[in-house]
């Protein structure tokens, strides 16, 4: 268990990172859409954490399985929002 802690842990931190990249890209430019898809962004990220925190106190396994669906979710996210932030900044 402690190697999903750690594996989730190391996922949560780098979305940290892509989260804080795409706020700067969106910085002045984004639409109110793509500011409620940041925030829903931050707002999955602090939920998974939130899971990661409870599993740790928690023998529930079924938990494991929710927090890697969630981690899948959000990565493919953070693409998405990242891809067409740098395509409308691209096109400007």
């Amino acid at each position: 268990m402690a190697e999903f802690e750690q594996n989730v842990s190391a996922q949560l931190e780098k979305s940290k990172s892509q989260i804080k990249e795409i706020e700067t890209l969106a910085k002045g430019k984004a639409s109110q859409a793509e500011i409620d898809a940041i925030n829903s962004l931050k707002s999955k990220r602090r939920e998974i954490s939130q899971k990661l925190q409870d599993l740790k106190t928690s023998v529930d396994t079924k938990a494991k399985a929710v927090i890697e669906a969630d981690l899948t979710k959000l990565n493919d996210s953070l693409g998405q929002v990242a891809t067409k932030l740098k395509s409308n900044a691209a096109s400007k």
